[in-house]
């Protein structure tokens, strides 16, 4: 019934698939949802009914009957000491941990998917970065090792680009020289000159 159309400047537009893929029929509704959950698992799993629940804004409980309907293609896992159900098969996982920085942009797909978000936004992360609900992507997000680990703001000026970051620990020497890196690129992909301050972003959500 609806997807993405083409962005006018920042903003996004919508369309009827018909007009972009003539003939398109979509899948009935019950068969639709099956194919999200195992979708949604092979992007994010492991992950519980819950989680899947939240993400789609549908009641738990809906999203249990759909995981039960699904029983015979899902796998049961214990990841990190905690509970969670992936595609049978699908349980490789890379030797070592994640490890480096990134700057990711509003409404980013990892941080508001991501589950559980105790493990995604530790600490001072919730406070800092997530709405008093818990809603993620109302602000582009510095992610250290995989996780959360302060926020960020760009300002544009013509071709000058003011990059403002706010971690919420130190940052190693290491870790400082991937986030110029990182600057490095937004400043690319937006085709303007970075300048990196690293304090304080003072803007609010959406900014």
């Amino acid at each position: 019934m609806l997807c993405f159309g083409p962005n006018r400047g920042r903003e996004v537009t919508y369309t009827n698939p018909h007009r972009w893929l003539p003939g398109f029929q979509p899948v009935a509704g019950d068969a639709a949802l099956r194919t999200l959950v195992r979708r949604y698992l092979y992007a994010y799993g492991p992950a519980t009914p819950q989680h899947f629940a939240r993400w789609l804004n549908i009641p738990p409980r809906h999203a249990v009957e759909l995981f039960d309907e699904l029983a015979g293609e899902l796998q049961p896992v214990v990841f990190e000491g905690e509970p969670g159900w992936t595609l049978v098969g699908d349980t490789g996982v890379p030797q070592q941990p994640h490890r480096g920085v990134r700057l990711l942009p509003y409404f980013d797909a990892f941080v508001v998917v991501g589950q559980p978000r105790t493990r995604l936004y530790p600490g001072a992360a919730a406070r800092r970065a997530l709405t008093p609900s818990g809603q993620a992507g109302n602000y582009p997000v510095l992610l250290v090792d995989g996780v959360v680990g302060g926020v960020w703001h760009q300002r544009r000026t013509g071709r000058k680009l003011e990059i403002t970051v706010e971690p919420l620990r130190e940052l190693t020497a290491t870790q400082r020289r991937q986030l110029n890196d990182e600057v490095e690129l937004v400043g690319a992909v937006m085709e303007a000159k970075p300048r990196l301050t690293v304090g304080t972003v003072s803007v609010g959500p959406h900014a």
